[in-house]
């Protein structure tokens, strides 16, 4: 059997009057993040790791953020198509986890239902995801609650 590991990480500017996304699940929140697709962090995150385990490139080779079609996606979309590009390479994910690094809202009520909607769309158990969060305490792009950033970390193996 051969593993891999991969590391991603992701940022988004917040910004009021917007959708906040994270996790695959809308929280209710002052703020959202802004980008191309849906601006789910910890999705593009684990996007990336799972990606990068598998030397695949990155989130944005695939989904690059200048190309309309990716406009306003649903960021579930992208991780089940990595999970398929995955697979089609001959690599299953074993495990991820993930820090989440934001101010507002307060994520940890949250956590099970993300991880409810993340696990079938990677064929894994929600047992084999773990979600933290923290913040910044009060420093930075983080403590101004101008961003929200996430990082995840992916085990992947290979039969």
């Amino acid at each position: 059997m051969k593993i891999r590991v991969g590391l991603g990480f992701d940022v988004h500017q917040l910004e009021a009057g917007r959708d906040f996304y994270l996790g695959g699940i809308k929280l209710p929140a002052a703020k959202g993040a802004v980008g191309h697709s849906d601006a789910d962090v910890l999705i593009h995150a684990i996007c990336d790791a799972l990606l990068g385990a598998a030397n695949l490139r990155d989130i944005g080779f695939h989904y690059s953020n200048t190309d309309p079609q990716w406009k306003g996606k649903d960021s579930k979309y992208f991780l089940k198509d990595v999970t398929n590009k995955l697979a089609e390479h001959g690599w299953a994910i074993e495990n991820v986890d993930c820090t989440l690094c934001l101010e507002q809202p307060k994520v940890n009520p949250h956590i099970p239902e993300m991880k409810s909607v993340l696990a079938p769309l990677m064929n894994i158990s929600v047992d084999d995801i773990s979600i933290k969060a923290t913040t910044a305490e009060r420093l930075g792009y983080i403590g101004r609650e101008e961003g929200v950033n996430a990082y995840a970390v992916a085990l992947i193996k290979k039969e």
